[in-house]
């Protein structure tokens, strides 16, 4: 078979380097090893969101237990629910905020495994603690890896992938994350309420998810390292072999010849933090640590809160968990449309359209009290928060170039994290206070923000490459 690399490029071969290597794969098809790279990561993605969203979950069981209470007397209480979430959010603004860098550094590949491992085993530590103190503790120990997970996990898809699948290979990882979300709940149906083998529920829900460490190893084997971030590395023969190799299946693959390469765009190659806050880049910094701030009131305002919310409602214990789990059924369905949609339309069109059916869905649930008027306004605002997600989560990596991309996600999602460990202990506080209209009144508050950032400051991106945005 004649080598596809010397024949991509019009008028001859080029010299290798990071923007042959970025425009090499960029040009490739989408065949079936290049989603089975993608669902192997998302099953990364997966195990990752189990341990992120299983907070609201297991709350009503650490309550039941004694650890924790409902509320806190005051706005920093540590016995509390809003601690143990927070707790979290912390160690995930630490994670992201501080070892962002590490997947630049070391690589994506790398990164990738050894923080699914380290968040696996805080979490099974966790699991088996009888105090407020070691219950925070170790979830922020598990926060501190699973935020480092949520950034390499982002960076090394968009880096796999050609440009013109990104918004569906996003989809793809959060349709197969967010089956997570109807795991834990459906467990949390069975188990918290009850004591297995005389050890609490809310203990197996944790333990069931540590299982993750035990494929991470097989994972990992049929994983590449980035070429992209190789190249820019200057280890441009490994780059060159990872790519060939694709290069090399995608043809066997596809029966249609593999289209050429576009010239290739300057790839930009600044390694530092600062460069983050050169033009056009620190304009796209400063919007998205805007947005993060606000859609993590939107998403984990519900999503961590949504069984006690519905205890508020008057719901008991099991039938909040039994609803929970119904309106959990409905979260890789917004990721699935996004299968459909990512590449058709702009995802800033997407990111304000979402944020605006949170705000009808959230306001609408917090009136009614019908138990189907409370399901169907719950998966409202599943489907919302998580076609909102998929769509964020490729917009950032497409606003900055490879050799920074996982510093400047980290940092900008760090800030997520951090509003994050404020919002549990205010929608503690509003909804002691003003109950559950309340707290979708200051959710509502956020998404109008998130709606005037994107729409009027966010470039387009769709079906650029990730170095033509840069530009």
């Amino acid at each position: 078979m004649e080598s596809l690399q010397t024949t991509v490029f019009p008028g001859g071969p080029l010299p290798l380097s990071a923007a042959t290597i970025s425009a090499r794969l960029d040009r490739l098809p989408a065949t079936q090893t290049m989603w089975k790279l993608v669902v192997l990561l998302s099953f990364g993605f997966f195990f990752e969101l189990y341990d992120l969203l299983y907070s609201g979950y297991i709350a009503p069981g650490l309550v039941k237990s004694g650890i924790l209470t409902t509320t806190t007397a005051g706005f920093f209480g540590m016995n509390g629910v809003a601690a143990f979430i927070a707790t979290l959010f912390s160690g995930l603004f630490i994670g992201t905020i501080c070892c962002g860098f590490l997947a630049d550094r070391f690589g994506r590949r790398a990164i990738f495994t050894y923080s699914l491992l380290f968040y696996t085993a805080a979490n099974l530590i966790m699991a088996f603690q009888v105090t407020a103190v070691g219950l925070n503790f170790w979830r922020f120990m598990a926060g501190l890896g699973i935020g480092v997970e949520l950034v390499t996990i982002g960076t090394y898809i968009s880096e796999l992938v050609p440009k013109h699948i990104r918004g569906r290979a996003f989809a793809c990882e959060q349709a197969v994350g967010f089956i997570a979300v109807p795991v834990v709940a459906f467990l949390s149906y069975l188990l918290v309420p009850k004591k297995p083998f005389g050890l609490d529920g809310w203990r197996w829900v944790v333990i069931i998810g540590a299982h993750g460490a035990l494929f991470v190893w097989f994972i990992r084997r049929a994983l590449p390292e980035s070429p992209r971030w190789l190249a820019q590395k200057g280890r441009l023969a490994e780059a060159d072999r990872v790519v060939s190799k694709l290069e090399e299946i995608v043809a066997r693959e596809c029966p249609l010849p593999v289209p050429a390469a576009t010239h290739p765009q300057p790839v930009t190659t600044s390694q530092t933090f600062f460069d983050m806050w050169r033009a056009p880049y620190g304009k796209r910094a400063a919007m998205m640590i805007i947005f993060n701030v606000c859609q993590t009131v939107g998403f984990y305002g519900f999503a961590n809160w949504v069984p006690t919310l519905l205890v508020k409602q008057g719901i008991t214990l099991t039938t909040s968990l039994l609803y929970s789990s119904i309106i959990a059924i409905s979260a890789p369905i917004g990721p699935l449309i996004g299968l459909w949609i990512a590449d058709k339309f702009e995802r800033k069109s997407v990111i304000v359209a979402t944020a605006a059916s949170i705000v009808v869905c959230g306001l609408t649930f917090s009136q009614v009290s019908s138990g189907m008027l409370l399901i169907a306004m719950g998966v409202g605002l599943t489907l919302a928060s998580n076609i909102m997600s998929y769509s964020f989560h490729a917009y950032q990596t497409e606003l900055f170039p490879t050799s920074i991309r996982s510093t400047a996600v980290g940092f900008v999602y760090s800030w997520s994290r951090f509003s994050a460990i404020f919002t549990s202990f205010a929608i503690a506080g509003v909804l002691r206070n003003f109950g559950t209209t309340g707290v979708f009144v200051f959710i509502a508050a956020a998404m109008l923000i998130v709606m005037a950032v994107i729409g009027l400051v966010g470039p387009r991106t769709r079906n650029l490459g990730l170095e033509e945005i840069s530009q």
